[in-house]
């Protein structure tokens, strides 16, 4: 039986059961409404981009191909990852039962893990297309890159299935009471995957991209005085779109940095952090802001999205449309 004055049990049929958390009404309702906001436009914004380079076939290329990938993990985000972390943080009960609690925590590591290695190949995309125009030409295809993408998911799914292999196999292992989903990494796991995960792809990432913006500042200096050379010159496309993809893969490693601060620190990553929710939010909006960037900087998603809305999409022979 419950205790006169203390906090409701999450299953009043349970004596194990935990304590929840009560909050008031307005603020509850706030939390709900804004979660639901967030999550809704996550999946609105990555939808208008799959859609977009799905449908328009000047839109099929190796680096929008990148792009759809990074876009459809992102969808997943905001359509499974951010609801269930939101559930889990406001209601401060685990309301998803055994299963869910071993499967939600591999689904938002996946889901990351592909975000990353879609990152480290947009990368290497930028740097063939920018550094070695001939090569990228000739080499760099759709299919080749389709190859890659599916190699990116597969790994990201092996990877973290290693990783909460232990979690997977015993999800209430670190369980106080009935009613929580404990997720702990231990330090030295933590450490290997904050090099594996992290430190590793971003340097490729940043010293690819110093490569890249090197290149490019000598180009335009080329361009400028008019100098007739061998060595063939990238487009001011081709370097826009790196300007672009280097400006999503700074807001990316400036989201996903906070997520190791407990491996840096020393400590377990646990979901029972107090500065959890935190780390595991800033990194979830990153899944926001990408589609967000297109619409500042690439004219062709906002010309898609005009299209879109206005139904011109469904019209016949509405795949050969140009919006570059």
């Amino acid at each position: 039986m419950e205790d006169a004055g203390a906090p409701p049990l999450c299953f009043p049929s349970l004596n194990s059961s935990c304590r929840r958390l009560l909050r008031p009404r307005s603020e509850t309702a706030l939390l709900y409404t804004l979660l639901a906001s967030v999550s809704l436009l996550t999946v609105t914004l990555n939808l208008l981009v799959i859609i977009s380079i799905s449908h328009f076939r000047q839109l099929h290329t190796p680096t929008n191909s990148l792009l759809l990938s990074l876009a459809v993990s992102d969808l997943v985000v905001g359509l499974l990852a951010m609801p269930i972390e939101g559930l889990r943080h406001m209601e401060t009960c685990w309301l998803l039962g055994r299963l869910m609690c071993a499967l939600s925590p591999y689904l938002s590591y996946c889901l990351l893990s592909a975000s990353l290695g879609n990152m480290v190949l947009i990368s290497i995309d930028r740097y063939l297309a920018i550094c070695d125009p001939l090569l990228y030409s000739s080499k760099i295809t759709l299919n080749r890159v389709k190859v890659l993408i599916c190699l990116c998911w597969a790994c990201s799914l092996l990877y973290n299935g290693l990783v909460l292999m232990g979690h997977l196999a015993w999800p209430d292992r670190y369980n106080s009471c009935h009613g929580e989903c404990v997720v702990v990494i231990n330090h030295i796991s933590g450490t290997l995957d904050l090099f594996i995960s992290f430190i590793g792809p971003c340097t490729v990432m940043v010293v690819l991209y110093m490569r890249v913006f090197v290149v490019a500042v000598s180009q335009v200096r080329v361009i400028r005085l008019q100098t007739v050379t061998v060595t063939p010159t990238a487009k001011k496309s081709e370097r826009k779109a790196a300007t672009t993809l280097g400006i999503v893969i700074a807001v990316f490693l400036m989201c996903f940095c906070p997520y190791y601060y407990p491996a840096l620190a020393g400590e377990d990553t646990s979901t029972s952090l107090s500065y959890y929710a935190v780390l595991s939010w800033i990194m979830l909006i990153n899944s926001c802001v990408n589609p967000l960037i297109y619409a500042l900087f690439y004219p062709w998603f906002r010309k898609a999205i005009k299209l879109i809305f206005t139904l011109s999409i469904l019209q016949a022979q509405s795949r050969e449309l140009k919006v570059l």
